[in-house]
């Protein structure tokens, strides 16, 4: 049973529409990411959860309780910003407790409740240091103890590894992750970025120009996408429109792939996966079969980067770069399996729930 639900919900700034007929839920101690990019409604959503932004129309419920009419601090929500929002004159220990002086907790159990969850974030030992004293990815703990030590219902993270390095996002990212399973709190992690999703998510709902494209677990959405857009904000996927033609895929240029039984009868679209296709020099054997030409290769240390035109398009593919492979300007196959291959069947829906 849900313990969030996002019902028929819609936003606009002044005229200009925002977030249009959003349905969508999350389970009790579930991790939603909402992905999309930069534009999207994914943080507005995020905001009329937390009370910051006022729905135009539909509900807003946390473990049945209507919340859209209420002020955000009666909706005992955490929320993590994206630029961490601490008070640069409030020590740690003052900023995680802010949101318990507001709600009037006594001073003993204040302090008790901020030192525990220091203690959850690793901070214990910075509790007396200024904003300005810690790095980022301290910053960052110390929103995450501020969401955490109200003890929410349900938590917020807008974006909140955006400003982190590579190394410390992964870091973050695998630390955030093993916090919110150890606590079972239902959490919406907003991002722009399909890694960070990937690996962070139960489920992962694909936002587009204000509308929720689909949602599906990690998985499902790497290895069969429902919608276009969807297979090409994934990256290191390419997708290629063809036709059914006896017993092949047609698509341009000669390229081919064989039909089998998860090739739906009105297939449009084959989308073709970046890391599970082979190139060489050679006619190839598989079941998509495509002759081109190297047009650019990036050398990325554990891999190469290849964009390959064939098929009428230009085909991503990323092999290790331990292995020979053509170079810019030459001839090239291309061949892949069942596992490089997924199906469309017709355009996104205007709209979908889940």
């Amino acid at each position: 049973m849900p313990f969030l639900e996002i019902a028929n919900v819609s936003a606009r700034y002044g005229k200009t529409p925002v977030v249009n007929d959003l349905t969508l839920t999350a389970g009790k101690g579930e991790l939603l990411s909402i992905l999309g990019p930069s534009g999207c409604g994914k943080t507005t959503t995020l905001r009329m959860i937390a009370g910051f932004v006022t729905p135009v129309s539909g509900a807003i419920r946390v473990g049945g309780r209507e919340i859209q009419n209420a002020a955000p601090h009666q909706r005992n929500i955490g929320y993590v910003f994206q630029n961490y929002a601490l008070f640069p004159h409030l020590t740690v220990a003052d900023n995680v407790g802010f949101g318990l002086r507001m709600r009037f907790v006594n001073k003993p159990d204040r302090a008790r409740r901020v030192a525990e969850a220091l203690e959850l974030v690793g901070l214990a030992h910075l509790a007396e240091r200024y904003p300005a004293q810690l790095s980022g990815g301290q910053q960052q703990r110390v929103a995450l103890a501020r969401a955490l030590v109200i003890e929410p219902d349900v938590l917020l993270l807008d974006e909140p590894l955006s400003n982190l390095d590579a190394a410390l996002r992964a870091e973050m990212r695998n630390e955030i992750r093993a916090l919110q399973r150890r606590l079972s709190i239902t959490t919406v992690f907003v991002t722009h970025d399909q890694a960070e999703a990937l690996a962070m998510s139960d489920r992962i709902a694909v936002m587009d120009q204000g509308r929720l494209v689909e949602v599906a677990d990690p998985q499902a959405l790497c290895d069969a996408p429902q919608h276009r857009f969807t297979a090409e904000f994934l990256g290191a996927r390419t997708v290629i429109r063809g036709a059914r033609a006896g017993g092949l895929f047609a698509l341009p240029d000669g390229a081919r792939c064989a039909v089998g039984a998860d090739t739906p009868e009105d297939a449009e679209l084959i989308v073709l996966r970046a890391a599970r296709l082979r190139v060489s020099r050679a006619l190839g054997t598989g079941r998509f079969l495509a002759r081109g030409i190297v047009r650019d290769v990036a050398y990325l240390g554990d891999f190469h980067d290849l964009e390959i035109d064939a098929a009428g398009a230009s085909i991503r593919v990323i092999r290790p770069s331990s292995e020979a492979i053509p170079a810019p300007g030459e001839e090239c196959f291309l061949s892949g399996d069942d596992d490089a291959i997924a199906w469309i069947s017709s355009s996104p829906n205007e709209g979908v729930s889940a």
